[in-house]
């Protein structure tokens, strides 16, 4: 039967509704910095509310503040460093190449270049035409000015959207901290009463979950800087250090220590020390890289308490749909489903 009540719930349903789909479209652009300050404040409020609140003697602000000051100074301070080198390097490569320009190319090429396999013949040759011809020289360099203007653009607007994303998070994590309690609290209360003890459990297994993400991303991340670097140390690679640190944030994704330890092997080669560039190769292939390979699958599922098969499919499929986040959703919604889907089958037997 229609009742006069019928219209007033749909009519409800349908505000909420509405309420629903605009609070997504306005924090729609900010998911991601949103979604990763949850994680970050997941992973770390242990360490907040049970050693520096209290040292505090509660006061949530000052607390809060502090807080978000430290990873600052963690997060940004690294990134400010690496740039700062990153440029005087650049600066060092102008200056280097800058005789070239001016001056032209020398007739003959380096002898590490024109002997390489298969490819040194054709350079050779390559080399010989463009050095004897200032005009081609010169066409050659305005091919690739175009192309390095547009990667440097796009470089700076990726770097300058970092450093925007990770404002905010900084920025929401403020008040993670300052009002932790209350969104933990929250948080169950709104579990319990959609699931009851299986919404505590989901969240409890989605905060495992994502602190062990967590912990498998910074261990191998801080495993293979370290590693790299000693490694970059045994062959004589300058810049070791800055070359670590810059391991380290590159192993957050899949193709980053590969950069790294191939470009100092190449330095390597063309500095004549063929059987140091060998050793940083096979270094780098079977070590610093086998490290992501092999240790941070296990460092998630012992911190999240699910199979490694289960970890590698959700980080790789994470990544795959929802980008960079993906790495702390994929296991999570992996993790949730096995567990449902456990308990389910559990539930399912016969007493």
């Amino acid at each position: 039967m229609f009742s006069e009540e019928n219209p007033k719930r749909l009519a409800q349903v349908a505000l909420v509704a509405l309420l629903i789909i605009g609070c997504i479209a306005v924090l729609l652009p900010f998911i991601g910095a949103v979604l990763f300050a949850f994680v970050v404040w997941a992973c770390t409020w242990p360490l907040y509310s049970e050693k520096l609140l209290p040292r505090l003697g509660g006061r949530d602000t000052i607390g809060a503040s502090l807080m978000t000051l430290l990873l600052v100074l963690v997060m940004l301070l690294p990134m400010v460093f690496l740039a700062g080198s990153l440029a005087n390097g650049a600066d060092k490569l102008i200056d280097f190449a800058k005789p070239y320009v001016d001056q032209g190319l020398p007739l003959d090429p380096p002898a590490w270049l024109s002997g390489l396999p298969f490819f040194g013949v054709e350079i050779d040759n390559f080399w010989h035409q463009v050095a004897s011809n200032r005009d081609e020289l010169n066409a050659l360099l305005k091919q690739f000015i175009a192309p390095l203007r547009q990667f440097a653009l796009a470089l700076g607007g990726i770097a300058a959207n970092g450093l925007l994303q990770l404002a905010l998070v900084l920025f929401v994590i403020f008040f993670l901290y300052r009002d932790g309690a209350k969104v933990s609290h929250a948080l169950y209360v709104g579990a319990r009463k959609l699931g009851g003890d299986l919404g505590e459990e989901i969240l409890d297994k989605t905060r495992g979950t994502v602190v062990g993400v967590m912990l498998g991303i910074v261990g191998t991340a801080a495993a293979q800087g370290a590693v790299a670097m000693i490694g970059f140390l045994i062959a004589g690679v300058p810049g070791a250090i800055l070359l670590g640190f810059a391991t380290f944030f590159l192993s957050m994704i899949p193709i980053g220590p590969p950069l790294i330890w191939g470009g100092a092997a190449a330095w390597l080669y063309g500095q004549d020390q063929n059987g140091w560039a060998i050793f940083m190769a096979l270094y780098g292939l079977l070590i610093i890289s086998s490290i992501d390979n092999f240790v941070k699958p296990i460092l998630i599922a012992r911190g999240s308490g699910i199979s490694i098969l289960l970890i590698a499919l959700g980080v790789l499929g994470g990544v795959l749909v929802f980008g960079f986040i993906g790495i702390f959703l994929g296991p999570v919604l992996l993790a949730l489903g096995h567990m449902l889907l456990s308990r389910w089958t559990r539930e399912e037997d016969p007493a």
